[in-house]
């Protein structure tokens, strides 16, 4: 089973509101670097279409890092994956006849691209509110100030001083 609930608040945030629900921080919270991951030269040429249409938007939006290139690799494989299913539905529809003997149609087969467009689209969905690309994902992400504002600061000074305070 998957975990329940809003998934976690980052350690920053709880410093930076502090911690109201006085559950434990986390001190030792791994922080990835800053950046943009380079696109994988294995994803299809549809794949590497979408990694060129939203690492920018991801980059505005200041909620990608290095450390996200694996699964943004796969949200953009996932979505060339399901525009593949996508059309060919489009193209011969939804299910092909099964006939009998005398050539009488018993019923209708769904393709099996339909199955597999229902599947990667949910798979879709999931990177798309781990990422915020969706507007109710939006609503629960919470992105400080730009590197070198007034939070980053903040955050590297509460950083320090929890460090400090784990050394006596």
């Amino acid at each position: 089973m998957g975990r329940r609930g809003p998934p976690p608040k980052p350690t920053s945030i709880k410093r930076w509101e502090g911690n109201l629900g006085k559950r434990p921080i986390n001190h030792r919270e791994p922080t990835p670097r800053d950046g943009t991951p380079r696109c994988p030269a294995w994803l299809t040429a549809e794949a590497k279409k979408v990694w060129r249409r939203i690492v920018p938007e991801l980059r505005h939006m200041r909620v990608l890092t290095v450390a996200d290139g694996d699964a943004l690799a796969a949200y953009c494989q996932t979505y060339a994956r399901w525009k593949q299913a996508e059309e060919f539905i489009a193209k011969h529809g939804v299910a092909y006849p099964i006939r009998d003997d005398k050539g009488q149609i018993k019923f209708m087969q769904p393709f099996p691209q339909v199955a597999i467009a229902r599947s990667l689209l949910q798979l879709i969905k999931t990177y798309q509110q781990e990422f915020g690309l969706t507007p109710s994902a939006r609503t629960r992400i919470e992105v400080g100030e730009k590197p070198g504002g007034r939070l980053a600061a903040f955050v590297a000074h509460a950083r320090a001083v929890d460090e400090a305070i784990q050394r006596k």
